[in-house]
């Protein structure tokens, strides 16, 4: 059983940055990949960014050039390190881990609580 939990939420003005860290109960090297997801209040969940067991980082459009998913392997953490932030970034956001092929598609099987990050002035 894997646990995950997020940290590093919080209010930030249009335009800063904020890194939201997931902590990961076991070694994260033992994932095959993890991601971060985010839900905005009344939409569906989107992926923003996954990483796979050897390091290969994907972005989907909504996180390209603005934020980087990166994984301290000691200290069993990933990050999601975000710059130039939104109104419409504001969601809670959420770590997942262990990915499995279905129906075409990947599905996580692990996921954390989520952080609420609100971007406002």
């Amino acid at each position: 059983q894997v646990q995950l939990e997020e940290s590093g939420g919080g209010l930030v003005e249009p335009g800063g940055s904020l890194q939201l860290s997931c902590t990961v109960s076991g070694n994260i090297l033992r994932l095959n990949a993890m991601a971060w997801y985010r839900q905005a209040p009344g939409k569906r969940r989107e992926m923003l960014a996954s990483m796979t067991g050897g390091g290969n980082r994907m972005y989907e459009d909504s996180a390209k050039g603005r934020f980087t998913i990166s994984r301290d392997n000691a200290k069993n953490k990933l990050y999601l390190h975000m710059n130039s932030l939104k109104p419409e970034d504001t969601a809670v956001y959420y770590c997942a881990a262990d990915r499995t092929w279905v129906g075409g598609r990947y599905e996580y099987n692990y996921w954390g609580q989520g952080t609420q990050v609100t971007v406002s002035s």
